[in-house]
């Protein structure tokens, strides 16, 4: 019976299921060092796997069992039944997501908010995801594996770290990688048919950065490719984090199918060639038909230098995409397809980069490996192999269910999965999370549009197991998630008076009176009063003068005289503006007018003449014809012939001045202004007086030779 050897706990058991092979790695940490206590490898006999992606889940079981049964021998008989595998970076797709919320006011930014934010960006991600794979017609379904906050912004300011500032507006750069569920589900198909259960599931391009470039080295911006059979992953590190990951679909099979078709040999012969060193002169072959061959290494180099360079091309290109546009400072390589000669050269002559800043990573790295297995030397090839297990202790990947809302949610468990994580699988939109806000009014404010903002509703109510909890909360397995999506708020409402240009009155001077109205709007060309409710798309205008007929209407007041403003006679759609003087006469009504005399007005204001207010008065009272005593001012309907009267002179004293009227048979007041320079045409006090031998009269009252007339305006 064998015996079974004792070795500390956990003993982890690793599995890298590749394109070419399947690496099985036991071994187990002490102190800071990893032993490894046994290896085994297995190249698939067929093409089962291809590009990274199981096409023959029962083949590549068998070829599990076998490394599997390996793997239990070189343990003296010790059974195996947990392992931990890596999904390829083929499968993987990753986007960068924008999200951003913006508050109602200035806000103290807390965790809730940042992991808020978080989820909208993974949501825009996962959108960008959808949209790419609805154009290739594909329906497979994504599980985000991880994401990285790129960067983070505050009132559209990049910052290091929201929590505890304030602002109105935070924003995130999320970089969120994906897995399609159907690679997830062939992986542990394949397995649990070997009869093993899946303990940890890490990313092939993390477990590899996890051996190749130690954390300390994560804040210098380096690029890590994993060049295995079927793909070359890629990974770039940058300030202490990984900020992309990539693939490329091209790799070492690629080459190796070159030299297939070139010497015409099966694909193990051409891989053994592809690796020829080059410190041999020559190596022979046989081709399919038996036929023996002498070629150099440098024959086989020549035939693989055009492959190398597309590739490499392909890779830099990639990288320089996953790192905004810029080359990396450094590059490292590992897998066993980077081993080929001239591999690293090439690639940092694409990079622009020094060749000695592109570096194969084997054994330089593995200074903390200690191989306990006979014929194992350090290699590159075994870098991502060590790393899943050396990912165990790191995190405990695997998935897991939890229940949202009373719905079963797979999730990937890298070990520090929280409430937002859930939210993110279930599909929870991320206005559900945050406050919604009611609806905003947009307007237009004398011409320029303002938006009047709704008000915040509740946040969302979160329970883990029945106790209330923040959206960062830590989640196992088979945890319970209620989560109450948030409430919308009252939609915004704002009055015409609330707004700053609503404030202020007007003061005009209606007949010495001085009158305080209040400014108004006309909303959608329609005025309204300052209770008016502002509603979306209206149009404000604000007056800052009233029409005549306006302030008449707020005054409950309708005169029958001729109006003046500022003195000049006016009709009702007369604008005026703050201190503008308003009169009419009490003493003559425009009724009061010959008829003649209201036609000729009437011409004049059709015509939009000017009239100065001399000339208006003289046309409202032009009673020169009109004798001034009371035969003469009453008209009978018979026709009389009487002889025509004669013209007669006035001598006046005017304001002191002796002054002479004639051409007249009779003379009124305000005949006077023809004879005297008296200017009418501006206020230059509150009243005009009108005088004759000291008694207050009309513009009509009759004069005769010797009146004494004052005429001067009352401050």
């Amino acid at each position: 019976m064998a015996v079974v050897t004792k070795y500390p706990e956990p003993l982890v058991f690793g599995l890298d299921i590749g394109t070419r092979s399947i690496v099985g790695t036991i071994g187990y940490k002490e102190q800071n060092k990893f032993n490894v206590v046994a290896m085994a490898v297995k190249y698939h006999d067929t093409r089962s796997m291809i590009d990274g992606q199981i096409h023959d889940i029962s083949k590549v079981s068998e070829d599990i069992v076998w490394v599997k049964e390996e793997l239990e021998k070189q343990l003296n008989g010790r059974k195996l039944h947990d392992v931990c595998i890596a999904a390829a970076g083929r499968v993987l797709k990753t986007a960068v997501g924008h999200g951003e919320y913006e508050f109602s006011e200035n806000t103290l930014i807390n965790q809730d908010y940042i992991h808020s934010i978080d989820l909208i960006g993974v949501e825009k991600a996962h959108e960008i995801i959808l949209e790419e794979l609805s154009e290739n017609s594909e329906t497979t379904k994504y599980y985000c594996v991880g994401y990285t906050v790129v960067k983070y912004y505050l009132n559209d300011y990049e910052i290091h770290n929201l929590e505890g500032h304030k602002g109105t507006k935070i924003a995130a750069d999320v970089l969120a990688t994906f897995l399609p569920e159907e690679v997830v589900s062939s992986l542990y198909s394949a397995v649990e048919m070997a009869g093993l259960y899946v303990t940890n599931l890490t990313l092939e391009p993390i477990a590899a950065i996890n051996v190749a470039i130690p954390e300390q080295f994560r804040l210098l911006n380096i690029a890590l490719i994993d060049v295995g059979a079927g793909t070359s992953d890629i990974c770039i590190t940058k300030d202490g984090s990984i900020v992309g990951y990539g693939m490329i679909p091209s790799a070492g099979d690629e080459l190796t199918e070159a030299i297939v078709k070139k010497y015409l040999v099966d694909f193990e012969t051409a891989e053994k060639l592809k690796m020829v060193s080059a410190k041999r002169k020559s190596v022979t072959y046989k081709d399919i038909m038996g036929i023996s061959h002498k070629i150099t290494p440098d024959e086989i180099y020549e035939t693989l230098n055009n492959i190398k360079k597309d590739i490499t091309k392909k890779i830099a290109e990639k990288i320089i995409e996953l790192n905004g546009g810029s080359t990396v400072s450094a590059a490292f390589v590992v897998g066993g397809g980077g081993k080929l000669v001239g591999f690293t050269d090439i690639l940092a002559k694409y990079l622009n980069i020094p060749a000695e800043r592109v570096a194969l990573r084997g054994q330089e790295v593995m200074n903390d490996i200690n191989f306990l297995v006979e014929g194992i030397k350090k290699d590159p090839l075994y870098v991502t192999p060590i790393g899943i297990c050396l990912n165990y202790f790191d995190q405990k990947n695997n998935f897991i269910f939890v229940n949202v809302n009373g719905t079963r949610v797979k999730l990937y468990n890298n070990d520090r999965l929280t409430i937002f994580d859930a939210a993110v699988q279930y599909g929870l939109p991320n206005e559900s999370i945050f406050p919604k806000r009611g609806e905003d009014i947009t307007f237009k404010i004398n011409g320029k549009t303002r938006i009047v903002r709704g008000y915040n509703g509740e946040a969302a109510v979160i329970t883990l197991n029945g106790n209330t909890v923040g959206m960062n909360s830590i989640i196992e397995a088979n945890d319970k998630i209620e989560i109450k999506e948030s409430t919308a708020g009252k939609s915004a409402e704002i009055e015409l008076g609330s707004l700053p240009e609503y404030s202020g009155t007007l003061e005009f001077e209606v007949n010495d009176t001085k009158i305080t109205c209040p400014k108004f709007a006309l909303v959608n060309g329609e005025p309204e009063s300052q209770l008016y409710k502002i509603c979306d798309g209206d149009d404000v205008l604000m007056q800052d003068y009233y029409t005549l007929e306006q302030l008449l209407t707020f005054m409950d007041v309708k005169p029958s005289t001729v109006i003046y403003v500022n003195n000049k006679t006016a009709d009702m759609n007369e604008k005026i503006y703050n201190n503008f003087v308003v009169r009419w006469s009490d003493t003559v009504t425009y009724d009061e007018l010959p008829e003649a005399d209201k036609q000729d007005i009437k011409k004049k204001e059709e015509k939009k003449e000017t009239i100065s207010v001399a000339d208006k008065v003289a046309e409202m009272v032009k009673m020169s014809d009109m004798d001034s005593n009371e035969n003469t001012a009453q008209k009978t309907e018979q026709t009389v012939e009487t002889e025509q009267p004669q013209n007669i002179t006035l001598n006046v004293k005017v304001n002191d001045h002796d002054v002479t009227l004639t051409g007249k048979s009779s003379y009124v007041f305000v005949d006077v202004f023809d004879f005297y320079p008296f200017d009418l045409s501006k206020m230059r006090g509150s009243k005009l007086i009108t005088k004759v031998n000291g008694e207050r009269v009309a513009f009509v009252q009759p004069i005769y030779d010797g009146d004494i007339i004052e005429i001067y305006w009352e401050k």
